[in-house]
């Protein structure tokens, strides 16, 4: 018997919650499917280790989601009972890994402006976002700094690594812009000072990009067209797969636990 999906009562907070919580679900779901494939079984643990952070992140803030609702839904109706419009991550976290370069190219973007992000939200008035963003802040400062030391190796390294990650950087830049994009939603919490404004870390984002990037001797890409869509529910074909493997349990055997 299938699940039906569920109604979300949104407030401004609750979307701006189920979004982030996204980014961090949809991405700790890419890096689980490393789990067996990894180059080096160091670095299955790395990848597994960092997507367990991120979905520790996404179920600090589904469960505060479910909180400020205050329907009666718990982070695993979040997770697993609401369809891919209803879905409001980044396009850049559903993208396939591809090689390993890709991976680690799409991690150190991401990372590279959620840590920031997470250091400014622990500023915020409300404490419950304050004290998810200190620990989250932790995470991805390892996060960054892992991602950064392959993409330097890669890109440092042989003629073929180098051209594979010149090749992820350029086909992932395009996604980038999506993040530092703010919703009417989210811009009444910026004014009201209860979250950072995505836009004001553009500058920081692109230091530690620019620097690493450099580093390994990759090109940064210029700036032109940018993919958008995700936070309004509109995705690539990429994430209804996703989904499908991410929820089958849950909607296959409803109110499955272990």
């Amino acid at each position: 018997m299938a699940t039906t999906s569920i109604t979300v009562r949104e407030t401004p907070l609750v979307r701006y919650l189920l979004r982030r919580a996204d980014d961090a679900l949809i991405l700790g779901h890419r890096l689980s499917e490393w789990c067996g494939h990894a180059p080096t079984m160091e670095e299955e643990m790395a990848l597994a280790n960092m997507g367990l952070d991120l979905i520790g992140q996404a179920r600090s803030l589904y469960t505060y989601a479910a909180e400020v609702e205050g329907e009666g839904h718990c982070e695993d109706d979040f997770a697993y009972l609401r369809g891919e419009r209803s879905y409001g991550n980044l396009l850049l976290v559903e993208q396939p890994n591809g090689d390993f370069a890709r991976t680690m190219a799409r991690q150190l973007v991401y990372s590279a402006f959620i840590h920031p992000y997470w250091r400014a939200l622990m500023a915020s008035p409300d404490a419950t976002l304050s004290a998810i963003a200190a620990k989250a802040e932790k995470e991805s400062a390892y996060h960054v700094r892992h991602c950064a030391e392959w993409l330097i190796r890669l890109g440092d390294g042989t003629r073929e690594s180098h051209a594979r990650a010149q090749a992820a950087v350029d086909h992932l830049w395009p996604f980038t812009g999506e993040l530092f994009e703010a919703d009417a939603d989210e811009k009444g919490l910026v004014a009201e000072g209860v979250v950072p404004d995505p836009e004001s870390l553009r500058g920081a984002w692109m230091q530690t990009v620019s620097a690493v990037l450099a580093e390994a001797t990759l090109a940064l890409p210029p700036n032109g067209w940018m993919q958008k869509g995700g936070r309004e529910g509109r995705h690539s074909e990429h994430l209804g797969p996703l989904l499908t493997e991410l929820q089958y349990l849950q909607r296959t055997f409803p109110g499955a636990t272990w």
